[in-house]
């Protein structure tokens, strides 16, 4: 990575074992596409309801060559799931990114008219009797 490891943690305790949980995570990342730029994760919980406990709320933005890829995730009660939901959505985005630079995104065989035309004309045929 070009740049280091942005880590914001609001309303939730930052300890080291959430930072080093955050820290593995964009390591796994960097295995996946390793032309990553910039790495940016915010984890937090937003204000507190009494009917909804715990809510907690992680960003990840990724700087990719020309353009970013940005993956946003809630969880109640737990900020490892959430962690972990949030990274593996970011992992299914790098992927899908590396196959378009590659061309390797599945490309579907336009249907030919006159394929389209008998397949009219036998249900036609059909309907009538």
């Amino acid at each position: 990575m070009q740049s280091p490891l942005k880590l914001t943690v609001h309303g939730v305790d930052h300890s080291e074992a959430l930072e080093a949980r955050i820290r593995a995570k964009v390591e796994k990342l960097e295995e996946f596409f390793d032309h990553i730029t910039s790495c940016r994760v915010a984890v937090e919980m937003p204000h507190k309801h009494s009917q909804q406990g715990k809510q907690f709320s992680v960003r990840i933005d990724i700087g990719v060559p020309g353009n970013e890829i940005v993956v946003t995730r809630n969880h109640a009660e737990d900020v490892y799931v959430a962690l972990r939901d949030a990274f593996d959505a970011a992992i299914r985005q790098l992927k899908d990114y590396a196959h378009k630079l590659r061309g390797e995104i599945k490309q579907h065989e336009p249907k030919r008219l006159a394929e389209t035309e008998e397949k009219d004309e036998g249900a036609d045929e059909s309907s009538s009797t």
